[in-house]
């Protein structure tokens, strides 16, 4: 659950109205998703009327130029940072939809991996009775 691999004619709209039910129904105290200005439109009114989900858009201001830092949404961007991380998904190999899904997931099992494993070798050894 949670990664979602589309074909590049599938526009974000189209592909959140698949993943959005699943994540519904996988995560049932979901209640809010942010979302940045791809999302604009119908997906709005039909995330609240066919899920119960508030879906905000954060938007850019219309006066600043260059690169700005959205709230909430640089941490889906911090995700696509540690992702590219993994040299299978640095290049765009794959053909079928589901190889590079399953990539996705092992490359975040990995991540997640390692930091549970240096976490716990961080830790003091518990004390043991003599």
């Amino acid at each position: 659950m949670g990664v979602l691999v589309t074909p590049a004619s599938t526009t974000d709209r189209d592909a959140a109205r698949v993943l959005l039910p699943a994540a519904k129904s996988h995560f049932r105290r979901l209640a809010r998703i942010w979302a940045d200005g791809g999302y604009t439109g119908h997906l709005t009114d039909w995330t609240t009327q066919h899920l119960g989900l508030v879906l905000d858009i954060i938007r850019r201001s219309d006066d600043t130029r260059g690169f700005e830092v959205l709230p909430r949404c640089w941490v889906v961007e911090r995700c696509f940072a540690w992702l590219l991380r993994s040299w299978r998904l640095v290049r765009d190999d794959e053909r079928r939809t589901d190889t590079s899904e399953a990539i996705v997931r092992w490359s975040m099992t990995m991540l997640m991996s390692r930091r549970l494993a240096a976490r716990c070798r961080q830790r003091p050894a518990p004390l043991q009775a003599a």
